[in-house]
């Protein structure tokens, strides 16, 4: 059951509209690298959408009626929005959900050490990466200080022309040979991803008063005082930050027909992004429409913004009071009767690979949107298992909107395994199946996707938000 190449089929003014995407999509994944950075720029496009607050919507009290487009923020790093649809709340509503989190390099709450006239960041890394991947790129630093008296330092540095950049370092191979005899899951090992910030000693000027930390590391203080001077941070401030490193730069074009995009943290952003321009575009839905886009995936869903946390379902029975469907029993059978597409990537066949794949069930790069029925490993364990008679609703809502989709598994049996948000939101009782684009190089700092699948996700959301 070959699923037919998208290109093959695109009018010129499908090809148009692909492009439009795509430029767009690589913009938002080139300015926003970190969850509370996709948060706020969704907000921003979501309020020119004519979406509100719904903490402003409760505020006052006004009821929500068919229509209406209210958007709610958990902690600045979860996101989600809400077009109110013409039929009642308790027959269910429509639910993209993606995450806006990716594997990268955490820095350490006292990360700041001088060595031997090298100072560098400690970092934790976060998500599933191979840590060999990481070395002698170069690499940007986001986030956010938080001060004691209450203010916020947006962080940046990097990604401008103007900016430095960052690394780690790695063994030359001329020095190399014992390193080269190592798995490759050691020959990096995690405390070695320390990020190369500063090489140059301060200068303390004859007569200025004595200062032992700058006698003792004077590199480490004249990074410190680069902090104090062009961040307006202290040292100690660094205990209360979220600094995020990641792969420095913008999101490319790929190939020579330019028909790929390469960027750092398409899984999941590429099924973020296209879930939430779906959104913004859906038209006068019969079902309440709802995108979920959520941090902390890449770590198990964990913590206060991830999927395990009660924001979706504290943020669904606020919708329901104000739109006069009170009560727990209301909730309940609202989330029971609601459907779910848990958009998340899957594992682009890969040739350089194809021993970890089972090549007719596999995505394939240009062949539209892939559904997975099922993920986890070791005997689908952990995964959310579909049940045909979705599936089957799914197929018709593809077919008769005219979207290139196909089916996979997340490679050959035994080979490995992963899972999504998918089981989690099973558990009220909604029907959930996995879906997104396929993605070549998962969990690197640089992956790929095709324009042809990206577009197809985002023609594919649309149809599912028509779902009645």
């Amino acid at each position: 059951m070959e699923r037919p190449n998208a290109w093959k089929e695109y009018s010129a003014e499908q090809l148009d509209a692909l492009h439009y995407l795509c430029e767009g999509y690589k913009s938002f994944i080139s300015d926003n690298k970190t969850e509370r950075e996709c948060v706020a720029a969704s907000v921003r496009m979501a309020e020119e959408a004519g979406y509100v607050s719904l903490t402003d919507r409760i505020a006052s009290g006004e009821p929500l009626k068919p229509g209406d487009k209210v958007y709610a923020v958990n902690r600045g790093k979860s996101l989600m929005l809400v077009h109110m649809g013409t039929e009642p709340l308790e027959r269910g509503v429509n639910i993209l959900g993606a995450h806006i989190d990716s594997p990268r390099l955490d820095v350490k709450q006292d990360p700041i050490e001088e060595r031997n006239e090298l100072v560098t960041l400690d970092t934790h890394y976060y998500g599933g990466v191979k840590k060999y991947q990481w070395v002698t790129m170069p690499l940007a630093i986001h986030g956010v200080v938080c001060k004691k008296d209450g203010t916020t330092v947006n962080v940046v540095i990097g990604e401008d022309e103007a900016d430095p950049v960052f690394c780690i370092t790695d063994l030359l191979p001329h020095l190399g040979s014992q390193q080269m005899t190592k798995k490759a899951s050691e020959v990096i090992e995690g405390e070695m991803l320390d990020v190369l910030v500063g090489n140059r000693p301060i200068v303390v000027e004859e007569g200025a008063e004595k200062d032992d930390e700058a006698e003792k590391s004077p590199v480490k203080a004249g990074v410190v005082a680069l902090l104090r001077e062009q961040l307006g941070i202290e040292e100690e401030d660094l205990l209360s930050a979220e600094l995020e490193i990641v792969p420095a730069g913008a999101a490319r074009d790929l190939g020579l027909d330019r028909s790929m995009i390469l960027g750092y943290g398409q899984d999941d952003r590429v099924c973020a992004y296209t879930s939430l321009v779906a959104q913004l575009d859906c038209k006068e839905p019969a079902r309440t429409a709802v995108c979920l886009l959520v941090d902390k995936e890449e770590i198990g869903s964990v913590g206060a913004t991830g999927m395990t946390s009660h924001f979706f379902e504290d943020t669904m029975a606020e919708i329901l009071e104000l739109a006069g469907e009170t009560g727990a029993l209301a909730l309940r059978r609202c989330l029971a009767a609601s459907s779910m597409l848990s958009s998340d990537v899957s594992a682009g066949f890969d040739p350089a690979f194809a021993s970890v794949f089972e090549p007719k069930n596999s995505a394939y790069l240009g062949h539209g949107l892939t559904f997975n029925k099922f993920t986890g490993s070791r005997g689908k364990s952990g995964s959310n298992d579909a049940d045909a008679e979705y599936v089957a609703t799914i197929r018709r809502v593809m077919d008769e909107g005219g979207v290139a989709w196909q089916t996979a598994e997340l490679g050959k049996v035994d080979a490995g395994g992963g899972g999504t948000i998918a089981y989690i939101l099973a558990t009220y009782g909604m029907s959930v199946i996995d879906c997104g684009v396929p993605v070549l190089s998962m969990h690197a700092p640089w992956e790929a996707t095709s324009k042809a699948d990206v577009y197809e996700a985002y023609r594919g959301y649309q149809e599912f938000l028509k779902l009645a």
